[in-house]
């Protein structure tokens, strides 16, 4: 299973920088703050993720924890899109389920096993 959460998380944090970068991208010209806001969330998404990933792999309880904030912060960017109404593809608002398949995964206790 930790290999499963790794997976997961990494296609995750690829999906959330996409939506955090479209979103930054499409929304600069008519809302800088709602753009750094959402800018530094994935920056705190991307390095949650990724120190848990590899402190996962390496056998760490931190990891699973750092998964689930990282996946949590994706999820807030995720919300941005519901708040500013952006016009995407329907593909992009079934994309939260990574982030909450990423805390399930981490969550489980076969990971906690592993951690061990």
């Amino acid at each position: 299973m930790p290999s499963a959460a790794a997976a997961v998380s990494i296609v995750s944090g690829w999906a959330t920088a996409v939506i955090a970068t479209s979103l930054i991208t499409g929304w600069w010209d008519t809302d800088e703050l709602f753009c750094v806001a959402i800018g530094f969330l994935a920056a705190v998404s991307a390095a949650a993720t990724i120190g848990g990933l590899i402190s996962l792999l390496l056998r760490r309880r931190i990891g699973r924890l750092l998964i689930v904030v990282g996946a949590i912060v994706a999820l807030m960017i995720f919300a941005g899109l519901f708040v500013a109404g952006a016009d995407l593809p329907r593909i992009v608002y079934a994309t939260p389920v990574l982030p909450a398949a990423s805390i399930v995964l981490a969550l489980l206790p076969a990971a906690g096993r592993w951690c061990r």
